[in-house]
């Protein structure tokens, strides 16, 4: 774990309920991110990562545990952490009927600054949408969307970038693209934290946290947390997936089982240690046809199902 010198965000038992304390959104939350790292907070709809973005960006308080962001707390000193911190929420949250020129004119003159005197800040990806620069927010793609927001989050050179759930509703070629934009910040030696349900992006961050029903899973690499996936695992097909899948579910041995692209994922009890033939001579007494059966390497979606079960 990084030396305090060197650490951007630090959560020490951070817990927050709703609804006077019958909804738990995070629960004894502890962890640290270094200056300069890509960390990736990864957790499907509702496991709190709004939540803990919102307390980072000085915008909800928690109900217990501290937050401090380069050493300030997140109550105590909000007002020093917001003028050193890029925020971009899930939801798009520009003023739709300003152009792109105006939105980024007006978030630049909040800050005390201007568009020209951070321009290289902003010139990888504003650059992208500079020949459009007149036309309104409102009639702009989701990918055009999420550039304009990402330069408007970016106008007043922070320390620190919170991006919520960025790729959300974004076709892949912008995906991909948003990722390439993030990796050349990262080399400009920002600090991000991305938080995101799309398992195959976590491979893209320094290192991750696994979040459900706010509580954190594991925090590593992704080549950590995949490496401590502990049981065998193979990938399994036949003619008939969803009676395929109905039935590994009833074979000893068998820990879970669930469809994983055009295969279902079948983990074993490492207690019993399932093999390749077992599988094979229990599918085949169930007069499955065209069975396949490999063994695969554990993914971090196949770590999160594990992970959920202890």
């Amino acid at each position: 774990m990084p030396d305090a010198s060197k650490i951007m965000i630090s959560i020490q038992q951070v817990g927050k309920t709703y609804n006077k304390g019958k909804v738990q959104a995070l629960s004894n939350i502890n962890l640290e991110v270094a200056k300069g790292e890509l960390f990736g907070l990864i957790g499907p709809d509702g496991a709190g990562k709004t939540t803990l973005f919102r307390i980072l960006a000085t915008l909800l308080q928690p109900d217990s545990g501290t937050a401090t962001v380069n050493g300030n707390d997140v109550v105590r000193d909000y007002k020093a952490i917001r003028s050193t911190i890029g925020y971009m929420p899930g939801k798009f949250s520009l003023y739709q009927d300003l152009t792109i020129l105006e939105n980024l004119e007006f978030y630049a003159a909040v800050f005390g600054t201007t568009i020209a005197e951070n321009y290289e800040q902003i010139k990888p990806i504003y650059s992208q949408i500079e020949p459009f620069k007149h036309r309104r927010a409102g009639q702009l793609s989701g990918g055009m969307k999420q550039k304009l927001a990402l330069s408007c989050a970016l106008v007043h050179k922070p320390e620190l970038l919170l991006l919520d759930e960025p790729t959300t509703g974004v076709d892949p070629v912008s995906r991909q693209e948003f990722w390439e934009m993030l990796q050349l910040l990262k080399e400009s030696g920002l600090t991000i934290v991305v938080s995101t349900p799309y398992m195959d992006e976590a491979r893209l961050c320094d290192r991750i946290a696994l979040i459900q029903k706010g509580n954190i899973l594991s925090i590593n690499t992704p080549q950590g947390i995949t490496d401590s996936y502990a049981e065998n695992l193979y990938a399994v097909r036949s003619d008939e997936m969803y009676r395929l899948i109905n039935d590994l579910r009833t074979l000893t041995g068998v820990s879970t089982c669930y469809a994983f692209g055009e295969y279902a994922h079948v983990a074993e009890h490492t207690a019993i240690g399932l093999k390749k033939e077992d599988i094979q001579a229990f599918l085949l007494k169930k007069e499955h046809k065209n069975i396949e059966i490999n063994r695969t390497p554990a993914t971090i979606e196949d770590c999160f199902i594990a992970l959920m079960k202890e």
